[in-house]
């Protein structure tokens, strides 16, 4: 048999780019990509046999999945520039290797590569898929197989349910249940692989599991009927696409697809631009010398730890003649790693911790829980390549003798304690947690890498391995290398010393390394955001984070039951409006009564992959507008989800030692500095609804305490009123004037006394909604209005601030011209979308630009305020502390004999932590739950 070779290139591009160091040309652009990719077809080339092959990439634009789907794909970062300039060089060069290359408008490469496999396989042809995309495991067939260059896995039909549990024909339902994270598509929470196997094999399909929901137990089986309205379109989404019309891209059918021979002069051109001395001088020898390389002066070996194929010493040697030496990678750490297990060696590294200019510092524990983690062992390092382990706790069969625990961590503390000791880490938030969990307070940390890479590159990622990968050329032990995954994973106590050793005194060693690199770049404004703001703040979030919020049991006891009371009234209601008793958790039967029994038209109503007809929110809100069924439906799922995700949920989370809750605040996720919560996620309890605001009714305080509530007014206008100096918007705050009713007075030409309540809340409307880009189309929706009339409320509104327009024109052009915009105290908010050659994308980044210095002062503003309160509270040795913060909140629990002093204070602290053109004003209210301080 024939045999037809798929290149996933999209998939690979990301992954050279990502595996190798940061190579540049002579002309200083970057080339890892492009050198990764070459070897990478080299290696194809010599190692599988075909006939007929193809290099398959994305294409610039939405596909037709976001348009089914807004959000897919939402959370993956945006392309990097160094990799994007790296892109049409990389097609030039695949094409002058002979390789087919194709891009379709409007679907993904894998709709591609799913395509021309079908086909081929229709044809009789074998097919092999180069790629390390887990959803193409859906394709495998008898004629389809999958092979994996980077990790050397092959994987046929036995192959794929070997790896996955489940065979070729399962794997769309299989990772519709576990949701993909990579491409924002969810699953169903708390389904993981074990479970999705579990359901598969008890019912035998993804249709059959969601007909079945009901008579699933437990909260994942709650979590399953919360989302049974979603699946279908989940499973749409994840479905690759085998039917994309290619008559264009291949006008010969399979024969478009025979393997080209090389252009060497103009492979010859591409690697001497790309400094490729090796490459180069093989594409010579076929051209008789054709092409002179630019003269490169002897250099000292290039040191890569970890190349595109592994440690493969003729890659690397062949990687170290290619590269221009004035722009090679970070030279060779020689890495010096000892494991401390006798008092001596624990001696001469106290001697050494005491003595260190700096210590990088790492723990390593039991759990991923700041508040239940222990010890498990600690790593230090004192220099680039000198770096130690000490192991505690750990149980495996061969683990050696290790020092007494209490003893060394009584030896440990002194130092750990000492402010004048200067410490760096990565997180060192949580390792602020496990330390204390031992009795330790850690003192004088002066960087922290997870927030020194946050406030420089914000729009990136920053785990530590990928800051090791991007900024070192290093290629770190994972955890899961050492411990395993899923149901096979072990904890680190298991884990053999020597292993345990190398991958500890690795993370401080990098963490140094990695502190050191960035030093240089905190500078000005942004090592003042870093110092003045991220660090102290991580301080005050673990502070709180320590103190947890009080949660009455009962009352969301209560609020549970009357919950499910409320949910039984809706679903005889419901019954009554079909006319029959029905389960409204499944959409199978929704969708019977809704197009079937009450015939309401499906005229607009999206298709489901089974062709049957959504019933997802979307589809009902719209459909709620002429028709009861629906409404009573959205309602039901409003308070199933209440229940599920805060009444019932709440009490699991409060921790048996405290009795409190404790969330856990992460700084370096949103690109706009906003803090995020989880476990549980304080910013999303909903306020917009009574039930919803029944659940703050629970965060309570303590006997003797009151909850006090503190929320910036109005903060992002203000913070649009100082970037515009908009004359009006100035003038109306310094007055104290309504901001709200004096746009309304300007937009429906109605005297200020005079503004009605209706006016007011669509002038609230048109404030908020043009500072976050909304333009005709949403403000109509928004206010049932025509888009006319919108657009005259949009002009009346710029006559009023003038500035405003201006302020936003201005945004546009610099974000345009230096890839980001900044907050007013300098944090860089990245837009890698704002040259894009795509319109939409190039105006949502349009938006984002306006948006984001606004969000992003806020998010450091309250910061900042926080970090006054609380050395406040510190300073004068109060009892009340803060414990939580919320979007432009600060909620503390407050001592009833300093309720007076807070209440005065605090808006004060509040409002002093900036001058703005426009006066901050922070409102308190005070109340025995937090939504009685509202």
């Amino acid at each position: 048999m024939k045999t037809l070779l798929l290149i996933d290139g999209s998939s690979y591009l990301y992954r050279a780019f990502h595996a190798m160091p940061d190579l540049r040309s002579p002309q200083g652009e970057p080339t890892g990509a492009i050198y990764g990719m070459v070897n990478m077809l080299a290696r194809l080339e010599k190692e599988v046999q075909f006939d007929y092959s193809a290099c398959i990439f994305d294409a610039k634009g939405k596909t037709f999945r976001d348009a089914l789907y807004p959000e897919y794909k939402a959370n993956r970062p945006s392309m990097p520039a160094e990799l994007a300039a790296q892109i049409e060089t990389v097609h030039e060069v695949v094409r002058a290797s002979g390789w087919p290359l194709l891009m379709v408008e409007g679907v993904e490469a894998d709709d591609v590569i799913g395509t021309l496999a079908r086909q081929a396989e229709a044809a009789g042809l074998q097919v092999i898929i180069s790629t390390g995309d887990k959803d193409m495991a859906q394709l495998v067939s008898p004629a389809v197989s999958l092979v994996n260059t980077m990790t050397n896995e092959n994987l046929d039909e036995a192959g794929v349910k070997e790896k996955f549990g489940v065979p070729p024909s399962l794997i769309i339902d299989y990772l519709t249940l576990i949701g993909d994270k990579v491409d924002n598509v969810p699953g169903v929470d708390k389904c993981g692989p074990k479970t999705a196997v579990k359901w598969l094999e008890q019912y035998g399909s993804l249709a059959a599991v969601i007909d079945n929901a009901a008579n699933v137990g437990g909260k994942v089986g709650e979590n399953l009927r919360a989302v049974l309205d979603w699946l279908p379109r989940g499973r749409e989404l994840i479905t690759i696409k085998c039917d994309v019309e290619l008559y264009h891209e291949l006008p010969q059918g399979m024969d478009s697809l025979r393997h080209g021979s090389k252009q060497y002069a103009q492979l010859a051109v591409l690697f001497a631009q790309c400094g490729f001395r090796t490459f180069l001088r093989e594409v010579n020898d076929k051209l008789g010398g054709a092409v002179a390389a630019k003269p490169v002066p002897a250099q000292a070996p290039l040191h890569v730890s970890g190349s595109l194929f592994g440690d493969d010493l003729d890659t690397v040697s062949a990687l170290a003649a290619g590269i221009e030496p004035q722009l090679a990678p970070p030279p060779a750490v020689e890495r010096r790693y000892e494991t401390i297990l006798t008092q001596a060696q624990l001696d001469a590294w106290l001697h050494k911790l005491a003595t260190a200019g700096v210590v990088s510092v790492d723990t390593e524990t039991t759990s991923l829980d700041p508040m239940q983690a222990r010890i498990v062992g600690l790593s230090f390092a004192v220099q680039a390549g000198e770096a130690a382990y000490l192991p505690l706790a750990h149980c495996g069969p061969d683990a050696p003798e290790q020092l007494d625990f209490d003893a060394v961590l009584a030896q440990l503390k002194p130092w750990l304690e000492d402010a004048s000791r200067p410490k760096l880490g990565q997180n060192l938030k949580y390792d602020r947690h496990v330390l204390a969990n031992h009795g330790i307070t850690l003192r004088g940390v002066v960087d922290d890498t997870l927030l020194a890479s946050y406030v420089i590159e914000s729009h990136e990622r920053h785990g530590m391995d990928d800051l090791a990968r991007r900024h070192l050329g290093e290629t770190t032990v994972t955890y899961e290398e050492i411990c395993g995954k899923g149901a096979k994973q072990i904890g680190f106590v298991e884990v053999a010393v020597d292993v345990a050793a190398n991958y500890a005194a690795e993370d401080a060693d990098i963490t140094l390394r990695l502190a050191q690199h960035f030093a240089p770049q905190l500078d000005g404004a942004l090592g003042s955001v870093y110092r003045d703001m991220e660090l102290p703040v991580a301080e005050v979030l673990f502070a709180m984070e320590r103190t947890g919020v009080l949660i009455d049991r009962d009352k969301l006891a209560a609020q549970s039951h009357q919950l499910g009371s409320e949910m039984l009234q809706l679903e005889q209601q419901a019954y009554e409006q079909a006319g029959q008793p029905f389960n409204l958790n499944s959409p199978k039967q929704l969708q019977e009564i809704l197009f079937g029994k009450l015939g309401i038209p499906t005229k607009g109503v999206r298709k489901t992959p089974s062709g049957g007809f959504s019933t997802d929110e979307e589809v009902l809100e719209k459909l709620a507008l002429d028709h009861p069924l629906p409404k009573l439906i959205l309602q039901y799922r409003g308070l199933a989800k209440l229940k599920s995700t805060y009444t019932d949920k709440l009490p699991t989370l409060i921790n048996p030692q405290t009795g409190r809750v404790h969330t856990t605040y992460a700084q370096a996720v949103a690109i706009t500095g906003r803090l995020a919560s989880s476990e549980p996620n304080l910013q999303n309890i909903p306020v917009r609804t009574a039930e919803g605001r029944r659940v703050r009714e629970a965060f309570i305080a303590e006997p003797g305490f009151v909850i006090v509530s503190a929320d910036y007014s109005q903060i992002e206008l203000r913070i649009m009123a100082h970037l515009s100096a908009d004359e009006g918007m100035l003038a109306a705050f310094a007055s104290g004037e309504d901001i709200h009713k004096a746009t309304a007075a300007e937009v429906f030409a109605t005297p200020l006394a005079e503004v009605s309540s209706e006016q007011r809340r669509a002038a609230k409307a048109i404030n908020f909604g043009l500072i976050y880009g909304m333009g005709k189309y949403g403000l109509a929706s928004q206010l049932g209005i025509t888009n006319d009339a919108a657009q005259l409320y949009i002009d009346s509104y710029f006559r009023k601030y003038p500035g405003v327009a201006d302020y936003m024109q201005r945004t546009r052009e610099q974000a345009a011209e230096q890839g980001y915009v900044e907050t007013v105290f300098g944090r860089r908010l990245y837009l890698p979308d704002i040259r894009a050659g795509n319109q939409a994308r190039r105006a949502g980044a349009e938006r984002a630009a306006i948006n984001a210095p606004m969000q992003g002062t806020a998010a450091d503003l309250i910061k900042l305020a926080m970090i006054a309160v609380q050395g406040w509270l510190l300073q004068d040795s109060l009892r009340s502390r803060l414990i939580m913060q919320v979007h432009d909140e600060l909620v503390l629990e407050v001592a009833q004999d300093e309720l007076d002093l807070v209440r005065t204070r605090l808006p004060q602290l509040m409002a002093g932590v900036a001058a703005l053109k426009v006066p901050l004003l922070a409102e308190v209210g005070v109340g025995d739950s937090w939504e009685a301080a509202h």
